[in-house]
C-alpha cells in the first residue's frame, strides 16, 4: 500500500473515552504504511499513546461543548507544532460535526486536509437519530419507527400505551456529553423499568424511544465506507459486513464481526450517500427484518468506527487508508473483498459471549481457506496498547473491592 509519507495524519477525538480501540486502529493503520501519525490522547499512558507507530501526541482536554472559537484556536496549534498539513481522522461524531462546520471557515483547510460536504451541517444532522430519521423518511431508506419524547409527560405516555422492547439512545451526539441520559443503547424490556430510567432524566429528556426489531428475527450488518461524493473521479470505497456479537448485548457497538459482501445494502448505501451529498468516511448499522426481509438504517456514524479494522481488503485497503490517498491525489488499488474475514474487541467479547450464548453467532466463513482474524487491541508488532487497557479495565474492579471488602476485613480483626 503506497501511501503518500510526507503527508501525515491526526487522529481527533473530542471528550475523554481513552480506551478507544478504533484510535488505537487508525495509529495502526496509517502508521504500518509508514505515514507519520499523531493524535489527542487523555495522557501519555492511554493505548493509543503507547503505540509504536505513534509520531507525536497532543494533550487537548475537551468535553464536545467548547465554543467552536475555541476549538478552531486549538486545531490551528496542533496544525502550528506538525508544522505541515495533515489529513484529519475524527473517531467521534462530535468531533467530525465539528471538523465539517470549521471547514466551511477560512483557515482550517490551509492546516488540515479534509473531506467537506456541500452542506457543512451533514455530519451534526445525519448523527443526531432525529435528524437521521427524518434523512431517511425524505429519501425513502427504511429505518425503525421512532419517537421523540419532548417531556417525561410523553414518556410516561409510551410506558403506558407504547410496544416494548423499546431501545432508548440519546438523540444528539453532543449531548450524551452535556447530559448523559443514556450512556449507549439500551433495550428496555418493561414499562415499569422505563419508568425506573425515567427518574433520573431532565423534564426535556435528549432521547428517542426506537423500535425494536427482536433478535430472533433479525440480522445485524455493518456499512465501512469511504464516500469520495457525487461527480468525484473516485468511485469510492465500501464494504459490508455482518455483526456477530455487541455490547450491550444486541443493541451496542461490535465485539465480533465478519466480513460478507452484501449487494443489496451497498445499493442502500450508495443511494444514502448520493442523496443527501455525503462525503467522508462513515459507518452504518443497519438491522434486516426477517419479517419483511427489508435492511432499516439505526445508526449513521459521519467518521471512522471503530471496527473498521474488520475491513482491509487483499491490496491493503481500508477505509482510512482510502481516504488518505484520495486526500492526497492518489488511486486506490482495486482487490478481491476480504470474505470471511473476522474481527474480535478481546476485553467486551468475552461478555458478549456470555450473553450471547445459545445463539449461533459463528457467521460465514469462506471456503478452501482459513479466515484472518484482527483484533482491537492486541498485535504481535503492536502489543504495548493492550497493556493500559487492561490496567484501565481492571482498575474499577480493583478499586470497588477497595471499596467493599478492605473495610469489612478491617471488622473482623
Amino acid at each position: 500500500m503506497e501511501l503518500d509519507r510526507s503527508v501525515p495524519a491526526l487522529l481527533l477525538k473530542l471528550g475523554n473515552y481513552p480506551l478507544h480501540h478504533g484510535g488505537v486502529g487508525v495509529v495502526r493503520s496509517l502508521g504500518r504504511c509508514g505515514v507519520d501519525v499523531y493524535a489527542v490522547t487523555e495522557g501519555r499512558f492511554t493505548p493509543a499513546a503507547c503505540s509504536r507507530h505513534l509520531r507525536g501526541r497532543f494533550s487537548w482536554p475537551t468535553t464536545g461543548s467548547e465554543d467552536p472559537a475555541e476549538l478552531a484556536e486549538g486545531l490551528h496549534g496542533i496544525a502550528k507544532a506538525i508544522g505541515r498539513p495533515a489529513v484529519l481522522v475524527p473517531t467521534d461524531d462530535e468531533a467530525a460535526a465539528v471538523v465539517s462546520e470549521l471547514g466551511a471557515e477560512p483557515g482550517l483547510a490551509d492546516d488540515f486536509l479534509f473531506p467537506r460536504c456541500d452542506d457543512p451541517g451533514l455530519p451534526r444532522r445525519v448523527a443526531s437519530k432525529e435528524g437521521l430519521f427524518r434523512v431517511c423518511a425524505e429519501h425513502g431508506i427504511p429505518t425503525p419507527m421512532t419517537r421523540f419524547p419532548e417531556s417525561l409527560a410523553e414518556v410516561e405516555e409510551y410506558a403506558a400505551h407504547g410496544a416494548f422492547p423499546v431501545v432508548v439512545k440519546s438523540r444528539d451526539p453532543f449531548e450524551r456529553h452535556r447530559h448523559p441520559t443514556v450512556r449507549s443503547s439500551t433495550v428496555v424490556e418493561t414499562p415499569d423499568r422505563l419508568r425506573a430510567m425515567a427518574l433520573d432524566w431532565d423534564e426535556s429528556p435528549s432521547v428517542i424511544l426506537q423500535e425494536y426489531v427482536p433478535r430472533q428475527t433479525a440480522e445485524d450488518w455493518v456499512v465501512h465506507a469511504w464516500w469520495p461524493g457525487p461527480g468525484a473521479p473516485d468511485e469510492g470505497t465500501l464494504f459490508t459486513g455482518v455483526k456477530l456479537r455487541s455490547w450491550p448485548p444486541h443493541a451496542g457497538f461490535t465485539t465480533a464481526g465478519r466480513a460478507r459482501w452484501n449487494d443489496e445494502l451497498a445499493g442502500l448505501a450508495r443511494t444514502l450517500f448520493d442523496a443527501v451529498g455525503f462525503r467522508g468516511i462513515a459507518d452504518l448499522d443497519w438491522r434486516r427484518d426477517l419479517r419483511d426481509g427489508r435492511y432499516k438504517l439505526v445508526d449513521f456514524n459521519p467518521r471512522v468506527g471503530a471496527q473498521f479494522r474488520l475491513f482491509e481488503d487483499e491490496a491493503g485497503l481500508d477505509v482510512v487508508r482510502a481516504q488518505h490517498l484520495a486526500l492526497t491525489g492518489r488511486a486506490a488499488p482495486r482487490a478481491p473483498f476480504p470474505e470471511g474475514r473476522a474481527f474480535v474487541v478481546e476485553d467486551f467479547d468475552y461478555a458478549a459471549r456470555v450473553a450471547y450464548r445459545g445463539d449461533r453467532t459463528d457467521g460465514p466463513a469462506p471456503d478452501c481457506r482459513a479466515p484472518s482474524t484482527e483484533h482491537g487491541w492486541f498485535a504481535l508488532d503492536d502489543p504495548l496498547p493492550v497493556l493500559p487497557m487492561l490496567v484501565g479495565r481492571a482498575t474499577p474492579v480493583v478499586q470497588r473491592f477497595a471499596r467493599t471488602w478492605v473495610p469489612r476485613a478491617r471488622k473482623l480483626r
